[in-house]
């Protein structure tokens, strides 16, 4: 794969399984173009939630409002680390979404005034009204949570847990890293987006090391004491990066939550005591919701609490959170989640502006995560709104996991898999195709 410039990257992100809905939409009752919805946050959440009503009722007005005007995953973006993608491939624009009938507003929700029903806009411009509102703003990092590291220090050390240049940066990182230079990653405590995400990173590394730096090694300083298909990853580690990735996760002895780092000389420090000096720190933070939930008073804590029928907000009335931001434990924070649960929001948006019944959501998640060439694990299961000590999300029973002695056949088979679920919620998401992932 050919190293990406600075002017392609600039260029790229100006602006810095299949998921089509399986519920039925209610026949709309209201005055064809009468109501407005407006959707903060493009990611998949959001742009989920509009080109479902939007196929749904032809008419509607709806409104996508989104500081970027190109859009990097978050999703297969460690692909793009391992070698496996290009950058051009994981980042797609609004055109396809222009062109279903979206209105697409390439600015930053400042404020919402719920009363009057408003959102304003950072650039100044006469503030969106609207009927009904969602709200899908992925995460903001807690960067006061690690002593000297902040969005400044996030450029020596990047977290690359938000889209966009922070993946080319690391990924620029990776490529400049001397041979026998010491990379250090600093993995998140509960809860945070894609929790798997860190050890598919590990793996992608790990790959990158054994083809392009083999002197090279990865160290894993983790605040939890397990993570998501633990046994899958620490047999990949076993097998594929031996004497490679050095995975060190908190004990009754060592607590190996990153405390302190410092940009200069590359210092990682964890609660321990431990300090290794990297040549390239991948620091994770803890996270919270996006800073306009905060600002809405949809938060309790760091995440917004949400009715699990269908998303709305418990704190605001004709307010929906979806996605990352959400509280819908036991699902995790994953894009899948999110545009399952976009179907959901859709679907109580046109159900409720027709007076129709508006039945509770059914959710599903699966997050598959890469290990080696051509071998993929994944993890997954149903979801309904339950009780249990209150109304909650409840996990069905029929949850799935790979295994660690999964055979070659089915590994290529589920690497096959996340692939195929990525060319199509692009496709869906962006009115687009994307590009092959050498391209």
């Amino acid at each position: 794969m050919s190293k990406i410039t600075r002017r392609e990257f600039a260029l790229l992100a100006a602006g810095a399984g299949a998921v089509a809905s399986h519920l039925e939409f209610a026949r709309p009752a209201y005055a064809a173009g009468s109501a407005r919805v407006v959707i903060i946050g493009g990611g998949p959440g959001g742009a989920a939630v509009a080109n479902r009503l939007k196929s749904a009722d032809a008419a509607l007005d709806v409104t996508l409002i989104e500081p970027k005007d190109k859009y990097t995953t978050c999703f297969y973006s460690n692909l793009y680390l391992g070698g496996f993608r290009s950058f051009r491939s994981i980042t797609h624009d609004y055109e396809g979404v222009k062109k279903r009938g979206i209105t697409v507003v390439t600015d930053t929700a400042t404020a919402v005034d719920t009363t009057a029903k408003t959102v304003t806009l950072a650039r100044g411009s006469s503030p969106l009204s609207f009927d009904r509102l969602v709200v899908a703003p992925g995460i903001d990092l807690k960067f006061e949570t690690i002593e000297g590291y902040s969005p400044d220090a996030a450029k020596i050390m990047p977290h690359a847990w938000q889209g966009g240049e922070q993946t080319w940066l690391l990924k620029e990182k990776l490529l400049a890293l001397p041979d026998g230079g010491l990379i250090v990653m600093a993995s998140p405590p509960n809860p945070y987006r894609c929790p798997p995400g860190p050890y598919e990173r590990a793996c992608m590394i790990g790959h990158f090391i054994k083809t392009r730096k083999p002197k090279a090694k990865l160290i894993i300083f983790d605040a939890k004491r397990t993570f998501s298909k633990e046994a899958v990853f620490e047999q990949a580690f076993n097998e594929y990066y031996r004497d490679i990735i050095e995975l060190n996760l908190t004990n009754e002895i060592d607590d190996y939550t990153v405390v302190k780092v410092n940009a200069a000389t590359g210092e990682v420090t964890t609660k321990s005591g431990r300090t290794e000096r990297a040549a390239l720190a991948n620091i994770i933070p803890a996270q919270k919701a996006g800073s306009i939930a905060a600002k809405m008073g949809l938060t309790e804590g760091d995440w917004c609490p949400v009715n699990p029928d269908n998303f709305t907000s418990t704190k605001v009335k004709d307010v929906y959170v979806l996605g990352d931001a959400a509280i819908a434990n036991p699902m995790p924070k994953s894009a899948y989640s999110a545009m399952s649960q976009a179907n959901v929001v859709a679907a109580d948006i046109i159900a409720d502006l027709s007076g129709k019944p508006r039945p509770p959501g059914k959710y599903r998640n699966t997050c598959w995560s890469m290990l080696a060439p051509d071998n993929s694990a994944k993890i997954g299961g149903d979801y309904f709104p339950g009780k249990k000590d209150g109304k909650e999300i409840l996990e069905a029973k029929d949850e799935f996991i790979s295994k660690p002695d999964d055979s070659p056949d089915i590994r290529r088979q589920t690497y096959q898999e996340s692939a195929d679920w990525y060319r199509t919620a692009v496709a869906d998401l962006f009115g687009e195709e994307p590009q092959k992932a050498g391209h």
